[in-house]
């Protein structure tokens, strides 16, 4: 476990992309949308990026996490259908199998040592399907409409509603919320989880392990948005939790 000075340092699972820097072209970079970075310091935190890697094991991956107070599996690519036992539906992404590999072992890894966790879109996906669980690849095949994701690139609102009684709802409360999202599939099962928080058309939008210090996790964005209650819950779970936890 880190020793802690008072600020909480906290990991982000990171994105490997083709970026274009200068005279640079598709350069591959380790790379975090920032606003990840400028929730968690705003909240109290020290920020580092934790870069995938394939040859992730879950020894490495605890070596890792032995250094910090606390991790976000963030957002992103849709994990691969195999994954779940799926044969993969034609809108899904191409496998990201270093970030799949990478962020399975920290599901695995926080539930054993308890470190808190906060999953964020792609990332309460991925502690689902950890767990045992299933996702739907194409939420509007069941829904009929796009409103979870209506436009390439660009971050859409929609309501939530948290599950009275949840930690979720003790941090956001349980009147409806507009929140940031960005996603076309959605957890169906979740072995270990409650259901924290519902679309008002039977998406799952959160679930939690309240055995855990903290272990929750949202389908939206809140790194997109103004309301930084998670992230500061994050970063007093992690304090509290410190180098004894």
């Amino acid at each position: 476990m880190a020793v802690s000075s008072g600020r909480p340092v906290i990991g982000v699972t990171s994105y490997v992309e083709p970026v274009v820097r200068g005279d640079w072209t598709d350069q591959a970079s380790t790379v975090l949308p920032h606003n990840y970075v400028e929730h968690l310091e705003r909240a109290g935190a020290i920020a580092v990026v934790l870069p995938p890697r394939l040859d992730a094991d879950e020894e490495l991956v605890e070596e890792v996490l032995s250094r910090l107070d606390g991790v976000v599996i963030a957002g992103g690519a849709d994990v691969e259908p195999s994954r779940y036992a799926a044969v993969p539906h034609e809108s899904v992404q191409a496998p990201r199998p270093d970030r799949d590999g990478f962020e399975m072992a920290v599901a695995a890894v926080t539930a054993r040592t308890r470190l808190p966790l906060l999953g964020i879109c792609r990332g309460m996906q991925v502690m689902a399907v950890a767990a045992g669980g299933t996702l739907e690849q194409h939420v509007p095949d069941r829904v009929g409409h796009t409103s979870h994701s209506p436009s390439p690139g660009v971050y859409a609102s929609h309501h939530v509603s948290a599950v009275d009684g949840t930690r979720l709802a003790a941090i956001l409360g349980t009147e409806v919320l507009d929140v940031p999202t960005y996603h076309h599939q959605a957890v169906t099962t979740h072995p270990g989880y409650a259901p924290a928080a519902w679309h008002e058309d039977g998406t799952l939008e959160a679930m939690e392990d309240a055995a855990y210090p903290f272990r929750i996790a949202v389908q939206w964005h809140p790194e997109a948005g103004d309301d930084g209650r998670l992230f500061d819950a994050l970063v007093a779970a992690c304090r509290d939790f410190g180098p004894m936890g």
